[in-house]
């Protein structure tokens, strides 16, 4: 079974904070770099963040020092505590493997959550 759920967004005012969770199956997580992708409107989905198995993160130059990946091993779960958030932050969020998941060639992609940003 392959699941990939995100959750967590909203909607929020500049300089507010949101935490997105995302829950995945042990195949996909378990030995996996986890990350945080988005796509904003009329833009291609980009990775933000990303953290390994042993907890090394990365952050995309526009979020570094505003959010922060985190996962928790024994749950499967990957999380993204968002601060000082941006209007330009507005986008749909997606986790995914690093790089991503392929189920019969194709990216496999959960549904997204939605986080928007009001100025």
């Amino acid at each position: 079974q392959v699941q990939l759920a995100e959750s967590g967004g909203g909607l929020v005012q500049a300089g507010g904070s949101l935490r997105l969770s995302c829950a995945a199956s042990g195949n996909i997580f378990r030995f996996n770099t986890m990350g945080w992708y988005r796509q904003a409107p009329g833009k291609q989905r980009e990775l933000v963040a990303s953290i390994t198995r042993s907890g090394s993160t990365n952050y995309a130059d526009s979020v570094k020092g505003r959010f922060t990946i985190s996962r928790d091993n024994a749950k499967n779960t990957v999380y993204l505590q968002m601060n000082s958030l941006k209007p330009e932050d507005t986008a749909v969020y997606y986790c995914n493997t690093v790089p991503k998941y392929k189920v019969y060639g194709r990216d496999y992609w959960g549904q997204g959550t939605q986080v928007t940003v009001s100025s």
